[in-house]
């Protein structure tokens, strides 16, 4: 529930103004929140002049008053940033450490979600990533085994994609250190969410902290067709009902080192 601290309200009205869901009123010249339509997306919290609003839904002791040193980045700065990462799939044999990990995680947990649903989960394999592993590349295999032996319409589109997924398999158990899949990262997280679209921008802005973090990533398209219909991967991940897996972030530190950025085609872009 939103709650308004009516001595330190002065009745400015910006929540009034700045709320989505239209839920909070203007009553003998303090703010009330009503609590009957509200979203819990803070808006009010962070506008209020006075530090009025808190919420019992959440824990206040995450919420920083802004300033410019600390909040700040550089609009040229970010964008050499975001031009230079690129998708690694050489890695270090080395561990991630966990405060690490959890940083990425905060990454993705306080990224926006459709309607402030916070439906996005994280499932982060370590130790576990060896079994994983393998039922993947099982599931993979047989994927690519039925798409061959049935080259109908819909699945001709993915014949090369089964033919290299054999090839991936065949080379993983000749030797284990040929691994297509994962590289030999120490660690995956499985992005999962009501929304596809929830569970991506999450996965960006994860991807971003990585970056920052030293750590390189790659998102495994292979891995996430391998868990369609596969109930015992999802059962290993504790997918819950409800929710999709959306991303799979390969992690590691990277084996590799580049020296520049790289060129793209340019944007689409129609200005009207």
């Amino acid at each position: 529930m939103m709650k308004v601290n009516t001595d330190k309200c002065v009745g400015c009205s910006q929540c009034i103004k700045d709320c989505p869901a239209r839920d909070i009123e203007l009553v003998e010249g303090k703010a009330r929140v009503k609590n009957e339509t509200c979203l819990k997306c803070g808006h009010c919290i962070a506008i209020c002049p006075k530090n009025a609003v808190t919420t019992d839904e959440y824990n206040m002791e995450e919420v920083k008053a802004y300033n410019a040193d600390e909040f700040e980045i550089d609009a040229d700065r970010l964008m050499n940033f975001i031009k230079f990462r690129r998708s690694v799939r050489r890695f270090k044999n080395q561990n991630i450490e966990k405060e690490k990990l959890e940083k990425i995680i905060e990454a993705g947990r306080f990224t926006q979600t459709g309607s402030n649903s916070q439906s996005v989960a994280y499932t982060v394999v370590t130790e576990g990533i060896d079994k994983l592993r393998n039922m993947a590349f099982e599931s993979l295999k047989k994927s690519a085994e039925n798409i061959l032996g049935n080259l109908t319409q819909e699945n001709e589109k993915y014949k090369r994609y089964a033919q290299g997924w054999l090839n991936m398999y065949n080379a993983f158990k000749a030797d284990a250190k040929n691994d297509g899949l994962f590289f030999n990262a120490p660690t995956v997280i499985v992005v999962t969410a009501n929304s596809q679209v929830d569970g991506a921008l999450a996965s960006s802005n994860m991807e971003l902290m990585a970056d920052a973090l030293g750590l390189g990533t790659f998102f495994s398209g292979f891995f996430v067709f391998a868990t369609n219909g596969d109930k015992e991967i999802k059962d290993f991940l504790g997918i819950k009902d409800g929710k999709e897996i959306v991303t799979c972030m390969v992690l590691g530190y990277p084996d590799v080192k580049y020296f520049r950025t790289v060129p793209r085609k340019k944007a689409e872009v129609l200005w009207k």
